[in-house]
């Protein structure tokens, strides 16, 4: 009898056990949905897309626009390794090449990590509709800002928040008008398409002159912009 007893025991626990890990993953299952409730997602945006290649025109950008060498940042705000090369190499590219009239300087969405990437990059094009500078201040302030990659952050609230507090140069209540309508997520798709068919995988990359160089490392950065100097283009 103890015997049976025992086994019973145990199957209980066993039953319990299952009973709450079940639970577990519904809760977490409904908060992740409540989390993505109103963000952007790619089969939704719908519109007419360029899909030629890459128009500079509509990339922010800095440097005077006559050096005859485009290099292009592609990113993820929700990127650890994009924040670790913006904290740690954008103002020495800044510089050595963009301040000495060497290069022109674009930055590129490639919002491929979560559904908040897509609502972060519309926020940054909706930013540089009116004002390039306040851009770069907000690329620098969210990768600052930068939460966790397994975690859905860069929602409404949180970039509204931090826009509405440090980024100047801009109209606001547009901004916000755009953050909540998703005015700038067909824009957002468009550079993920045109940067997929370039052969873009992951972030960040960089192209110069249209060349996607094979790694994010500085100095292979550095080379490719020094052999462009180099044959005066």
């Amino acid at each position: 009898m103890k015997k049976t007893g025992s086994k019973y025991m145990i199957i209980i626990f066993a039953a319990v056990f299952i009973a709450l890990l079940v639970l577990i993953a519904v809760v977490n299952k409904s908060q992740s949905s409540t989390a993505l409730e109103g963000l952007p997602n790619y089969t939704e945006i719908r519109g007419e897309m360029n899909l030629a290649g890459i128009d500079y025109s509509k990339q922010p950008h800095l440097g005077s626009g006559t050096t005859g060498i485009q290099v292009v940042e592609l990113a993820d705000f929700k990127c650890p390794a994009c924040k670790n090369w913006d904290e740690t190499y954008f103002e020495k590219l800044k510089s050595e090449f963009v301040d000495t009239n060497k290069i022109d300087l674009y930055f590129m969405n490639f919002a491929f990590i979560d559904r908040d990437s897509i609502l972060a990059a519309a926020a940054g094009e909706s930013i540089a509709s009116q004002n390039y500078d306040a851009f770069w201040q907000y690329k620098s302030l969210l990768f600052k800002n930068q939460g966790d990659e397994t975690q859905i952050w860069a929602n409404e609230k949180f970039l509204l928040e931090l826009v509405k507090d440090n980024i100047t140069g801009i109209d606001y209540d547009q901004f916000k008008k755009d953050l909540v309508n998703h005015t700038h997520a067909l824009a957002v798709k468009e550079d993920y398409k045109v940067a997929g068919s370039l052969g873009v995988n992951g972030t960040p990359k960089f192209m110069v002159n249209g060349k996607l160089l094979p790694s994010s490392s500085y100095e292979e950065l550095v080379a490719a912009i020094e052999a462009e100097v180099a044959s005066g283009k």
